[in-house]
């Protein structure tokens, strides 16, 4: 593996370059058709410097470098939304960087699909520990069989679904079919955020790792630990290797510890969570730090719709601990599971007990969707306007949070009281 990093001392951008040049030396990617998998706008992180860096060093030496835009089920991008997420001006593209072409993935679409192969249902209860015992059919974008190289391109941070995100989890849910989408989503609600979140191997890894695992082409990873505006680490490899060593460093720069839990917390979305689908991290990232009944307060104004793609799906279902998923899980058949551990990411933990559902937590919305509609969905309203950030900055030693850039940062108390995944996955299966 190629690569390196510190929690303390950011690369430079000659480093980052140095990195990059000698992973493409040494994987032999001359003459190679490549295809970069890369984040949308809803991932941090220096993708336009990866982007010329690559295009330099690969255009002139690959017979192909194209790039195809990890949305798992997320709106497809404009190409005015690509141009910045590339850092390119418009008509750059066309005048410069030509010689590349740029798809979205189509996660709905099975014309765009090819199945790789299924997980069994003895696998599947295995893996999950008796979760879940069910066969999932394993579907890809087709358009990485054109090519001899998949090359992931994106960072690792703490992850609600499947412990910490990066590696092959931008080809599964990045580019792969709703049915293994919604089945390890649904694993991982089972399994509740507070326990899997910023875990370094849980069955879910485990379920995406096998997944890749059926892929017949090349995949190689070069896996980024963003810290602030910069990189803290570049690791390139397999995607196996080189997320593991990003995942150490995501641990040590990602999570910050608390030595109490908070009464009241103002989560602050920043405008990258354009909807409230992927802007619920904002509650998963401090879900563990918010005290037995407090409130979290997810601060969005610019946020005003549920989601694009599963909104409507969303005001039926309504936001609701796992277990009142559990108990009636015929009433919700044809909800696909992948709606309802979102519904139950962004509720939190609780319990569902003869009719009565009791969250551990608050959850408030005070972002631009209306109060009846935040009524509606079951969770909280307060309006966005009346909040004075100023007044909660100094206000921590009242057992009040105030977390300016909410969704990537994990809260963690250091006496956690959430516990592990189950023991036999710690250890990756291929490690």
């Amino acid at each position: 593996m190629t690569g390196k990093g510190s929690p303390k001392v950011p690369l430079t951008h000659a480093e980052v370059r140095e990195i990059c040049a000698e992973f493409v030396e040494r994987e032999g990617l001359a003459g190679k058709r490549v295809l970069a998998i890369i984040p949308d706008q809803t991932r941090s992180g220096p993708i336009d410097i990866m982007f010329r860096i690559l295009y330099e060093l690969l255009l002139p030496r690959a017979e192909k470098l194209d790039f195809l835009i990890a949305l798992g089920t997320h709106p497809p991008m404009t190409e005015e939304a690509i141009d910045i997420r590339l850092g390119l001006a418009q008509g750059e593209r066309a005048a410069k960087f030509s010689g590349t072409r740029i798809f979205n993935h189509h996660w709905n679409d099975p014309s765009r699909l090819a199945e790789i192969g299924t997980i069994s249902e003895e696998k599947v209860e295995e893996i999950s520990h008796g979760l879940m015992r069910e066969p999932v059919r394993v579907t890809i974008n087709r358009l990485v069989f054109d090519y001899d190289v998949l090359l992931i391109i994106g960072p690792t941070f703490p992850h609600e679904v499947v412990g910490f995100s990066g590696g092959n989890k931008y080809l599964f849910p990045g580019i792969s079919g709703p049915e293994i989408i919604d089945m390890f989503h649904w694993l991982g609600a089972l399994i509740t955020n507070p326990v899997i979140i910023g875990r370094k191997y849980t069955p879910v890894r485990v379920v995406v790792d096998t997944a890749a695992a059926m892929l017949p082409v090349r995949r190689l990873c070069m896996s980024l630990v963003v810290h602030g505006p910069g990189l803290a680490g570049l690791f390139c490899g397999t995607p196996e290797e080189a997320w593991s060593s990003a995942a150490d460093l995501s641990d040590a720069v990602h999570i910050v510890y608390k030595d109490r839990p908070y009464a009241s917390v103002l989560s602050c979305a920043p405008a990258m969570y354009d909807e409230l689908w992927v802007g619920g991290k904002a509650t998963y990232k401090l879900e563990p730090v918010v005290a037995d009944g407090g409130e979290l307060i997810i601060y969005a104004p610019h946020i005003k719709e549920i989601s694009v793609t599963h909104g409507k799906l969303i005001e039926r279902v309504g936001y609701h601990v796992r277990d009142y998923f559990l108990r009636q899980m015929d009433r919700f058949a044809e909800v696909p599971r992948g709606v309802l551990a979102h519904s139950t990411h962004v509720k939190g933990i609780g319990t569902y007990d003869k009719g009565q559902e009791r969250p551990r937590i608050n959850v408030i919305l005070a972002t631009g969707i209306p109060e009846e509609t935040c009524r509606r969905i079951n969770l909280g309203y307060r309006d966005p306007a009346r909040i004075d950030e100023e007044k909660w900055k100094a206000r921590e030693t009242e057992g009040i949070l105030h977390v300016p850039k909410a969704g990537e940062i994990l809260y963690r108390l250091r006496d956690d009281p959430f516990g592990h995944p189950p023991a036999t996955t710690r250890k990756h299966p291929h490690a």
